[in-house]
């Protein structure tokens, strides 16, 4: 009777043991879920965190390759005066300057298209304030009332942003 009392006692100890097992195992298999959870939500997070980041630096970068491109509209202005005033004259001793600006223009306009910047269109189409900046206005039958007359300094865009407006004269009929 003694044998079996320990039997007894043997198999009470296991079936003790079975249900601890599985309770100890839920809550590893618990634990482990939680943890892939956590590690599939730090990995998003980091993922949205490296994606801001590229959109920021790229942001600032455009934002400071458009001041500095807006910066040398004003130099492309000059030059393109002064090509203006060489070409106005026929001397012949200016013809070495004429093309020395020649150059110089084409160069400053093929770096701006290969930085996709490009001039606004200006002349011919409507008044438009977030384009133009109407700096005079000019009695005309022959256009339409808002109509651009005159570009007086070209405006420029670096893909849909705006570098600088463009100074216009606006037609009026009244």
């Amino acid at each position: 009777m003694n044998d079996t009392h320990v039997d007894t006692a043997a198999d009470i100890a296991s079936e003790d043991a079975r249900p601890v097992e599985a309770t100890e195992l839920d809550a590893l298999r618990r634990e482990r879920d939680e943890a892939a959870d956590r590690l599939l939500r730090l990995q998003a997070e980091f993922d949205n965190y490296r994606k801001r980041q590229d959109r920021e630096r790229r942001e600032l970068g455009d934002h400071f390759a458009a001041e500095l491109l807006g910066e040398f509209l004003p130099v492309l202005d000059d030059v393109e005066r002064a090509l203006a005033a060489a070409m106005a004259t026929a001397e012949p001793a200016l013809a070495s300057h004429r093309q020395g600006l020649q150059l110089i223009h084409k160069q400053f306009l093929e770096l701006l298209r290969k930085r996709q910047v490009a001039p606004v269109d200006a002349v011919g189409t409507d008044f438009d304030p977030n384009v133009h900046q109407a700096v005079g206005q000019e009695f005309s039958a022959d256009h339409r009332e808002g109509e651009v007359l005159e570009d007086l300094r070209r405006g420029y865009r670096l893909g849909e942003r705006l570098l600088r407006p463009s100074m216009v004269k606006v037609a009026t009929r009244g």
